[in-house]
């Protein structure tokens, strides 16, 4: 599902106490996985709703079947709701499933990378004419 490198603690970057966290564009988004494939977003809503108000809720669904396809993303307007609904729902049981809970955005790494794109070098990280190798057909 996600390419975050988990630790341990099951937190991105290793951090547990939600320091990794990013905000996205609207508010804050936690990933709720291990949802039982019946899940409704009635239950999700009911079950979430007691941490704080749930501006959205996106839960994907198989095309071919109609089920759940095991995940849900929910949206909270502010960080402490988001950070109680983690601390209250994450492996805990749901529809006889445990279900796991965090956020769904990290942050960047400190101070990025330098000279663009993996090492592309040239202004603003584009690749110049000098630094690229030659194409086949003009070898």
């Amino acid at each position: 599902m996600a390419d975050v490198d988990m630790a341990a603690d099951g937190h991105a970057n290793g951090s547990s106490s939600g320091d990794w966290a990013a905000r996205s564009v609207e508010g804050w988004i936690i990933i709720v996985t291990g949802l039982n494939e019946e899940t409704t977003e009635e239950d999700l809503q009911d079950l979430f709703a007691d941490y704080g108000e749930v501006k959205n809720l996106s839960m994907a669904l198989n095309r071919r079947t109609g089920y759940v396809m095991g995940y849900a993303l929910i949206e909270y307007a502010n960080r402490d709701e988001a950070e109680k609904a983690i601390k209250g729902t994450n492996n805990t049981e749901f529809l006889e499933k445990t279900i796991k809970t965090d956020f769904a955005f990290s942050k960047g790494s400190a101070g990025g990378r330098k000279g663009g794109a993996a090492g592309a070098g040239g202004a603003g990280g584009r690749r110049t004419g000098r630094d690229r190798s030659v194409s086949p057909s003009r070898r």
